[in-house]
């Protein structure tokens, strides 16, 4: 029996904390840098999963940008472009799927990201190593790390950067448990398969779309529920999880995804900034612009403090205007969806493809509001909680 000592568990009070590896020949996950902490590994470990099935599935490489076991961000790499790039502060565009993939996975939210765990399915590069020196991040696992990569990554927080490398042909046991109050909970893992053919078993959807629900639904199974997903050219691009309500996760998921879209608004791109100011005040800054119609006068004022010249809100014909480029925008839910006004508030993001479980008393008033909006929904007969 193996076992990684933690520097704590949930909370700093809370001692005697350690994870207990599967026996085996080798340990399946190994530690290379930097003390781990009990939700480091809770976030390592969910993450990890996520980017496994991701390219399990896909065939490509899958990043994710995780805080508190929900993801802020995932995406499959992808060729990105100038301006998503100029979003970011990229002085060029990565060529490497690994990079690619965390730079569209942390540019979600990156508000959210801050002091993410980042979970990467194929070896960390010296590009995305480098990347990950300008942003906050905890930690990353990874299944193998380039020796460069490794030496970068280890020199992050003044040497005190976690480092976790995992077995990529690691498979769990059938069986999980958890201690809850003294009781153990036992159940199969959860292994429905996420992939074309839970959306479109006739072959009637576009690639494009059917990654983008691929992608959406692959988060939700590794969020807190309730929870609903927005993705977009296969990327998360707003996440609403934990909710009791599942209306109040589509707002936050749709109020996400119009952020994310706002963020290569020409407008927005050509915000300047104080030059002292960092790269998580510089995104900071974005956000209060975006929501300049949200906030006080005094948080306007504190925003102008921030820039040296005076910011042009966007209006809402100009956000509407925006918002209708993006074509092919898909929103999962992990659950079905119980009222249409979760179709409705999707539609005035945008929204053109809403996958759920069905199955529930109102599903023709659901089906009669994307009617309305000309709204495609497909009833997967799935569920995804995550407790």
């Amino acid at each position: 029996m193996t076992e990684i000592p933690l520097r704590y568990g949930c909370n700093p009070h809370q001692g005697a904390a350690r994870v207990v590896c599967p026996s085996g020949r080798h340990p399946p996950l190994r530690v290379l840098n930097g003390e781990p902490s009990y939700i480091n590994i809770l976030d390592a470990l969910t993450g990890w999963q996520l980017v496994r099935e991701l390219a399990a599935t896909t065939g490509k490489t899958a990043a994710a940008s995780y805080k508190h076991v929900s993801p802020a961000g995932a995406a499959l790499a992808a060729p990105i472009d100038a301006a998503f790039a100029r979003s970011q502060w990229l002085e060029g565009t990565p060529t490497d799927p690994a990079t690619q993939a965390y730079v569209m996975a942390r540019g979600a939210d990156r508000v959210s990201s801050f002091g993410d765990a980042v979970a990467v399915s194929a070896p960390v590069t010296v590009e995305l190593a480098r990347y990950l020196k300008l942003e906050v991040s905890d930690l990353v696992i990874a299944p193998g790390y380039h020796s460069e990569a490794l030496e970068l990554v280890r020199s992050k927080k003044r040497g005190a950067y976690l480092v976790l490398e995992i077995d990529a042909d690691f498979q769990p046991t059938e069986l999980e448990r958890r201690d809850v109050f003294g009781f153990t909970l036992e159940q199969t893992r959860n292994k429905l398969t996420v992939d074309r053919a839970l959306f479109d078993p006739q072959g009637h959807l576009s690639d494009e779309v059917v990654e983008s629900l691929i992608v959406a639904t692959t988060a939700l199974k590794y969020a807190q529920s309730n929870a609903v997903c927005v993705a977009w050219h296969g990327q998360v691009i707003g996440l609403g999880a934990g909710q009791q309500s599942r209306i109040h996760c589509t707002r936050i998921a749709c109020e996400k995804a119009e952020r994310w879209m706002l963020q290569t608004h020409p407008r927005v791109l050509e915000l300047e900034f104080r030059a002292e100011l960092s790269r998580p005040e510089r995104s900071n800054a974005v956000q209060q612009f975006i929501n300049w119609e949200q906030l006080s006068e005094q948080e306007r004022n504190q925003l102008r403090d921030l820039l040296p010249t005076e910011p042009k809100p966007l209006t809402q014909e100009e956000r509407v205007h925006w918002f209708a480029q993006f074509g092919d925008l898909c929103l999962s839910s992990d659950a079905f969806i119980p009222f249409r006004d979760n179709i409705d508030r999707a539609a005035r993001t945008g929204i053109r493809f809403v996958a759920h479980a069905g199955g529930a008393a109102r599903d023709e008033s659901v089906r009669a509001s994307a009617r309305e909006h000309g709204v495609t929904v497909i009833e997967t007969g799935g569920r995804f909680f995550l407790h």
